[in-house]
């Protein structure tokens, strides 16, 4: 009778840790068809951003591979900021880069951000957890898109922290960024 119990006991908690598990998991985190990748959903949409390098959670061989319902997945975030390339105080709304590199389970120092048109610059891991930069999808309620600044647009809040209007951080403001390597 006590092994009746034990298993009955063993099947409850089973039951109910799956069921939790269904319910509570994040889109992102769904697990990934067998042999595509390592935690990460596959996208259902267009890829908008691909992440290489040292990460330990892919949904492509050695890439994640995200799209817009991904990223949203993630908690939304928003700043207010100027920028040296737009007039006036704007509003970005987006996710942090350091919940994106989270997810996708970085283990660099560095990242190096690529824009659609080829211009990459390697930015320290340390201004993500340092500040809360911006992966931006908006800038005052408008979508990003490629013909402008999107479809993603890195972006520190520049006014809040007096060291962020520093030239070399100017640099680090990659719009229409399309891939991310962790170094």
């Amino acid at each position: 009778m006590r092994h009746t119990i034990t298993q009955r006991w063993r099947w409850l908690a089973s039951s109910l840790l799956w069921g939790v598990a269904a319910a509570g998991a994040p889109q992102a985190f769904a697990f990934s068809e067998p042999g595509s990748g390592n935690g990460l959903a596959q996208p259902t949409t267009e890829v908008l951003l691909v992440i290489d390098g040292a990460i330990q959670h892919n949904n492509a061989p050695g890439e994640a591979r995200l799209d817009l319902n991904i990223i949203r997945s993630l908690p939304a975030h928003s700043l207010h900021t100027t920028t040296a390339v737009t007039d006036g105080v704007r509003r970005f709304d987006g996710i942090l880069v350091r919940d994106l590199l989270q997810l996708v389970g970085a283990q660099g120092t560095l990242i190096e951000a690529r824009a659609l048109n080829n211009y990459n610059v390697d930015i320290p891991v340390a201004d993500f957890n340092d500040y809360d930069v911006l992966l931006a999808t908006h800038m005052d309620g408008e979508r990003l898109l490629p013909s402008g600044k999107g479809p993603f647009w890195i972006v520190y809040p520049r006014d809040d922290w007096r060291q962020l209007q520093d030239i070399r951080y100017d640099y680090r403001w990659v719009w229409q960024l399309h891939r991310i390597t962790v170094k």
